[in-house]
């Protein structure tokens, strides 16, 4: 008889995701197992009780999802998780912090897409400013977006020096070169906005950081994109449903939530069947989402 297919939930936070285990159930595996509040050096003990106490044919079937808020200690977890696999002892590993990962991946993606229909022009080719760059998704996209080659900005919104510490972190830890710029008012937002050419919008639900005034000032942008479906828009004049429209009395293309969401959801449920179907181990961080989030945006 065929043994039952588990995913193992492991999370930093007190609560899984209500989310991520819809998906996991939606992606096909028959039981989802959260466990909460774990630590690091928890990890390694949690992996290797997963994988020794089935053979091959029930390791085919089970799988590890990394959940949690803190992307860095995510990927430290993902890394912790690999690092305790013991051949032919191992299972695929899939790391996505309140959907960070796969949705920052289908933001990048969509841009990406965006970019070259209407423009011919590379995402490596872009100056992009992320506007609520310290928060997860803003973060990973910082990451995506210069591990692709684009000449990346994080913006700040109140303190430049915790920006300019997020930032130093991801340069030595990633390998990345990331420019951090002030975005504390209005005046220097148009100074941000007047070297960019893709503005990214991760800020908290229903907060809005740039007004219509600041997209007219600056008809030079490209795209402008935007994560938060909470009214008001996180840019002014950005519906959640754009998908490469102009923004209204604008030529600047504007892509919203819903289109972003829906790369993001069919992304996160792809990975998680290929760690149910595919017998190939993977260790899927923000750039395996991205990837995956390519193939699915040029469907």
């Amino acid at each position: 008889m065929e043994k039952v297919s588990i995913l193992h939930l492991l999370t930093a936070a007190k609560n899984p995701s209500p989310f991520d285990v819809n998906m996991a159930y939606d992606a096909g595996f028959d039981k989802v197992m959260p466990y909460t509040q774990v630590t690091l050096n928890e990890v390694m003990g949690l992996v290797q009780d997963a994988i020794f106490s089935r053979g091959p044919s029930g390791l085919k079937r089970e799988a590890i999802f990394i959940g949690g808020r803190d992307i860095d200690l995510a990927m430290d977890m993902l890394h912790s998780a690999k690092q305790s696999m013991v051949p032919p002892f191992e299972v695929s590993v899939f790391a996505d912090p309140s959907g960070a990962f796969t949705t920052a991946a289908a933001m990048v993606a969509k841009v990406e897409h965006h970019l070259q229909q209407h423009f011919s022009e590379k995402l490596a080719d872009q100056r992009i400013s992320i506007f609520g760059a310290t928060g997860p998704v803003g973060a990973c996209s910082a990451l995506i977006a210069a591990k692709s080659g684009a000449k990346v900005n994080m913006v700040a919104h109140r303190s430049v020096a915790d920006v300019e510490a997020k930032a130093a972190l991801y340069q030595q830890r990633y390998g990345v070169s990331i420019q951090v710029l002030d975005g504390t008012n209005e005046q220097a937002k148009q100074q941000v906005l007047a070297q960019t050419d893709v503005a990214l919008c991760t800020a908290a639900a229903g907060v809005q950081v740039l007004s219509q005034a600041l997209l007219t000032a600056n008809p030079h942008l490209r795209l402008v994109a935007d994560v938060n479906a909470v009214p008001p828009a996180g840019a002014e004049g950005v519906d959640a449903t754009m998908d490469g429209k102009q923004i209204a009395g604008l030529k600047i293309l504007g892509l919203g939530a819903l289109a972003i969401g829906n790369v993001k959801y069919k992304t996160q449920h792809q990975m998680l069947k290929t760690m149910l179907e595919d017998e190939k181990k993977h260790y899927s961080d923000f750039m395996s989402a991205f990837d995956m989030a390519r193939g699915i945006v040029k469907l």
